[in-house]
């Protein structure tokens, strides 16, 4: 059988960088340092191709291990790389303005995220300092479907988008997440009808989150939300609440849109 010169170099690259990818990927989403054998298991690569990968990843500083030598974690150079993609982001910089003056108009924890795929991604945000839970950090990723974030952007798409973009299965975090199709299509469907998007106990127990799209892209990528502790999230309250996020989120795609942010 004949065989194009050099048809298996490029190959072997490409798939070293994907599994390279996907173990800091893995790493990075995990809570705790994993050992070979857990990130094994989770990637499902092959133990001498991984061992090699882990070992380069961890000369390079972008892995590192624990005082054993037998776990590992992300290293400092990934963090390097994550900073440099929110220095050039052109939109943060309005984003951060706007989080200061929402937090300091609710009284509650606020973010700003980018939908991902499947998922948000974790911008920008900005906590209070007396808030119970910590529900997120810069650098997070949450189903998009069970965030209001999400459900903001999602509602940006037609439904047939919404169906090619999530997966088959929908993961619950909370009893309350929405696991059915139908259910979150009627969910966006109201999401459109009045512009915002409000999830109570669907991504995290004991907290309700408000969420409104930021269109200054078509669609919209991008949204801003806040999060309040479940028991204070009294229709009064979620009222107020909601009219600050839409404001401030009209206000942030209007700036965006006039700074030719795109």
């Amino acid at each position: 059988m004949s065989r194009t010169p050099g048809a298996g170099i490029e190959s072997s690259p490409v798939k070293s960088a994907e599994r390279t990818v996907r173990i800091l990927e893995t790493l990075a989403e995990s809570p705790e340092r994993l050992t070979l054998a857990q990130l094994q298991e989770l990637t499902g690569y092959p133990r001498s191709s991984l061992h090699a990968l882990v070992r380069t990843l961890r000369e390079l500083k972008w892995i590192e291990a624990d005082a054993s030598g037998s776990a590992f974690g992300v290293g400092p150079h990934a963090l390097l790389s994550g900073t440099a993609y929110l220095d050039r982001d052109p939109a943060l910089g309005y984003a951060y303005e706007a989080l200061e003056d929402l937090r300091a108009e609710i009284g509650f924890t606020v973010h700003y995220a980018r939908l991902d795929d499947d998922q948000v991604l974790y911008m920008a945000s900005r906590e209070v300092r007396d808030e119970v839970h910590r529900i997120s950090r810069v650098g997070r990723r949450l189903p998009a479907h069970l965030t209001a974030l999400g459900q903001a952007l999602l509602a940006e798409l037609t439904a047939d988008e919404v169906d090619r973009l999530l997966p088959e299965r929908l993961e619950a975090h909370t009893p309350r997440t929405i696991t059915e199709r139908s259910e979150l299509h009627a969910e966006l469907d109201r999401v459109r009808s009045r512009g915002w998007a409000l999830e109570r106990e669907q991504g995290t127990e004991g907290i309700a989150c408000v969420a409104v799209a930021v269109d200054y892209r078509i669609p919209a990528t991008d949204a801003i939300s806040c999060s309040m502790p479940i028991g204070s999230a009294d229709g009064e309250t979620v009222e107020r609440v909601t009219g600050a996020v839409v404001e401030h989120g009209r206000a942030l795609a209007t700036a965006l849109r006039r700074a030719g942010v795109r």
